[in-house]
């Protein structure tokens, strides 16, 4: 039965698809400021809706609400055809609601855990990403991707996704000496966006600077040229910087909830707003010093870690997570949809199936031996490991950006749309399972 509503829940995305060009084509007449007005209320219309839809049609079956999200985004190509016009608004539509969830991110991670995995986390998330990085873009280039195609996507699709990864890890109870296996799967969810989101700016530079990316030597020479490891170090650093400071921003804020909450006063609704505003202007901060802002925002959910130390955080942080749940993770999934039509991604059907089985079959378990082999982790902590690798939210929100730059590389949002609906279909379901064969859940 919930098979069947996920079938008529298309087939209604599908009606109004076809329907959608003679509406769009009334609003146009409008014309001016209305006619801005009334398409973007459509497509937010259509992201609230159809959200809210996938979540509920998607459970009690195999599939998570974000692959529906994503297919039903596609569906609806037509239909939210104003925002593949308006680009700038898509991205900086997408780029707030990833620093808030990244955000949330931090909060997640116990931050006294996260001290004890700090290394082989830092390892995982940057040694890592470099790995699965070269090797995803050498199996493109195997493939017959472009040499700059292939970097481009090889850099996107090599950050994982605590947006889905968080709501599987809570299915599961580990046993107390394999937790920290978990901490660090979330840790390097969010710490390795951040370095896929300074890499993916990285290799965007080098292509509008106009060099060929043809070969592993090129890329690797313009990468680990001394200027670009310049810019690298500057993102890193001041990124941390703009961090703590939007941190120190919320400690303040958080002093004063916590004098609040024990005078026994109840909590006013709008310091949500504080909550919101926090991780928004973390990001715009990072900006302007020329860091990254992925990564402050993390850096300050991690330093604040309200989720865990602040009793009187806790209401505004569950607040936080739904709000995350049905409006951000559906917007940024169905975002696919303005850039790629059903066709595009049929006919990459094959490629993008074999694309995502080597990024899971061979790109993720190497990045996970060799990046961890000076840590003490165990093998059979690396093993699970292998099984976690979500992709979705902070590469979507890299594909846009990048398609915003690149209109001409056609392949790199339907390559993308393949590898986050293989992912997050077979990995979430396959976790369970394999946690259960290696004998770390109680």
């Amino acid at each position: 039965m919930n098979y069947l509503k996920i079938a008529v829940l298309f087939v209604i995305a599908a009606v109004l698809n076809a329907l959608a060009p003679w509406l769009l084509q009334r609003i146009a007449q409008l014309g001016g400021t209305e006619t801005a007005i009334a398409s973007t209320l459509w497509c937010l219309s259509l992201f609230l809706g159809f959200g809210w839809a996938c979540s509920k049609v998607a459970e009690g079956t195999v599939f998570p609400s974000f692959t529906i999200q994503l297919l039903i985004g596609i569906v609806l190509h037509d239909a939210l055809a104003p925002l593949s016009v308006e680009l700038a608004l898509a991205v900086v539509v997408c780029t707030a609601l990833a620093a808030v969830i990244l955000k949330s991110g931090g909060d997640e991670i116990d931050r006294k855990a996260f001290v004890k995995i700090a290394f082989p986390t830092l390892m995982i998330a940057v040694v890592g990403y470099l790995i699965t990085f070269f090797i995803t873009y050498a199996l493109l280039l195997a493939l017959g991707l472009a040499g700059n195609t292939a970097a481009l996507l090889a850099a996107i699709l090599g950050s994982t996704d605590p947006a889905a990864l968080i709501p599987t890890l809570k299915q599961l109870t580990i046993k107390p000496e394999y937790r920290r296996v978990s901490d660090m799967a979330v840790a390097e969810s969010a710490l390795n966006d951040a370095v896929g989101a300074i890499f993916t700016s990285a290799i965007a530079a080098m292509v509008l600077g106009g060099m060929k990316l043809d070969n592993m030597g090129g890329l690797a020479g313009g990468l680990f040229s001394a200027d670009n490891l310049m810019l690298l170090g500057q993102q890193f650093w001041w990124g941390t910087v703009a961090g703590i400071v939007g941190w120190l921003c919320m400690y303040g804020f958080d002093c004063y909830k916590a004098t609040h909450h024990a005078s026994g006063a109840d909590e006013p609704m709008y310091d949500f707003a504080i909550a919101l505003a926090g991780p928004l202007v973390t990001f715009m901060f990072a900006q302007l010093i020329h860091g990254n802002g992925f990564l402050a925002a993390f850096i300050a959910g991690l330093l604040g870690n309200f989720n865990r130390g602040s009793k009187a955080f806790h209401s505004l942080i569950h607040s936080m997570e739904t709000k995350i749940e049905s409006i951000a993770k559906p917007t940024i999934f169905m975002m696919v949809g303005p850039f790629v039509a059903l066709p595009d991604l049929v006919n990459t059907a094959g490629l993008g199936l074999a694309v995502a089985l080597l990024f899971m079959l061979v790109a993720r378990p190497v990045a996970v031996m060799v990046s961890l082999l000076p840590t003490r982790i165990s093998f059979k902590e690396k093993l699970f490991l292998c099984a976690v690798r979500e992709t979705g939210v902070i590469p979507v929100v890299l594909a846009v950006m990048t398609v915003a730059q690149f209109p001409q590389m056609t392949q790199l949002m339907p390559l993308t749309a393949w590898v986050v609906i293989w992912t997050l279909t077979l990995l979430p379901a396959i976790t369970p399972w394999w946690s259960r064969k290696l004998g770390i859940l109680e």
